[in-house]
């Protein structure tokens, strides 16, 4: 573990804070799915209100028909904590079991089924790299006068960190809500990790003026007192998913389809926001989906599994995928492999807990203040 430079934590690298999450076991990499549902239904029946199983939006049919709650990751937090279940099943990303785990019951324990699922854009914003940046930064700006806020898709210690420096966490429907709280407090915004997120939110608050980008990844290439000038310092990350849309895809669409709405999530570049009818969460997309008229056309500009269930749920209204199905897979999300989920379970009906993820005590107390702080804003 390393000790930050302007914080009283002690954290390292996500790569390596995990080192005891397991690889599939070979015996389970080539089930058919008929055999597989079976295995992990009977597996379910037997653990019964032991394990509840979350799934994000993201992730594939065959996760989520056996999710017990489907919804973005701090929804499905929620879930969890309100749960008296012993085991919590989170087919989702990394930063997400660790909120979970974050705000449940510490005779709770939470299970990530592939080691594999790590959310790019958390890894953009490590928490040791921040700490840096803050350093650096605050170096020209008084700390009094800088508040950090991290979006919930980040890493448990970059949520303590934000804490420890007077900042909090938000999410995409209530980012504007922690910008104002911040400038309440201070004369200026460190947002991370999504600098598109960051910026259509400044946007929103008519602070489009003052808005600059910090980029880690080149320490040469920025001058900090330039950028300490503005007002909102965007962290150079992004999701990789939905900077792949692009307003020509949405000019095509039209083109194409004048009949069609295009609804996108704020992790878009601005100039996508700009175009769409309508911007917001997953949360926000599936209630535009759900109240459309029937025989309305609706583009989905977010994951492309959240626009395949969207079909599914709503045969009435016609759902398209804004782009093409390679242009919207999230890598991190398909890691959560169906085979997976009937291993964990499995492992659990023999007593064997696999995979889980568990915040050290100092990260915990101090990301649980920054997620307080942001349940504040709405009382």
């Amino acid at each position: 573990m390393v000790e930050m430079e302007t914080a009283e934590l002690e954290t390292d690298l996500s790569l390596f804070k995990y080192d005891n999450l397991e690889q599939l076991p070979s015996q389970y990499r080539d089930l058919e799915e008929t055999a597989r549902t079976e295995r992990i239904e009977a597996a379910l029946a037997e653990l019964g209100d032991d394990v509840i199983v979350l799934g994000h939006n993201y992730q594939r049919r065959e996760i989520v028909e056996h999710a017990d709650f489907i919804g973005d990751s701090y929804e499905l937090s929620k879930r969890a904590s309100n749960s008296d279940a012993e085991y919590v099943i989170f087919c989702g990303v990394t930063f997400m079991a660790e909120s979970a785990d974050i705000i449940t019951d510490d005779d709770q324990t939470v299970i990530l089924p592939s080691m594999e699922a790590s959310c790019p854009m958390a890894g953009m914003a490590e928490a040791l790299q921040v700490d840096a940046a803050w350093a650096e930064i605050t170096e020209v700006v008084p700390e009094s006068e800088l508040i950090p806020i991290t979006y919930m898709n980040s890493y448990a210690d970059l949520k303590a960190f934000c804490a420890d420096q007077g900042g909090l966490v938000c999410t995409s429907s209530n980012a504007h809500k922690a910008f104002e709280w911040a400038f309440e407090r201070a004369e200026k915004v460190l947002f991370l990790p999504d600098k598109h997120l960051g910026e259509n939110t400044a946007h929103r608050l008519g602070m489009e003026d003052a808005v600059a980008t910090w980029d880690p990844w080149d320490p040469e290439g920025k001058d900090v007192e330039e950028v300490a000038e503005a007002d909102v310092i965007l962290w150079d990350g992004y999701c990789q998913v939905h900077e792949r849309f692009n307003v020509e895809h949405i000019e095509q669409l039209r083109e194409e389809r004048p009949d069609a709405n295009v609804v996108v999530h704020p992790e878009c570049r601005r100039e996508v926001v700009e175009a769409a009818d309508v911007v917001g969460s997953t949360s926000t997309i599936c209630d535009t989906i759900a109240e459309a008229d029937p025989g309305e056309t609706w583009a989905i500009g977010t994951e492309i599994h959240l626009a395949n269930h969207l079909e599914r749920w709503h045969p009435e209204v016609e759902v398209l995928p804004l782009c093409g199905d390679a242009c919207m897979d999230c890598n991190a999300m398909r890691q959560i492999d169906p085979n997976y989920l009937a291993w964990v379970l499995e492992e659990l009906v023999e007593g064997r807990e696999r995979n889980v993820i568990e915040v050290a005590p100092a990260e915990k107390e101090l990301a649980g203040v920054a997620l307080d702080r942001m349940l504040e804003i709405y009382q």
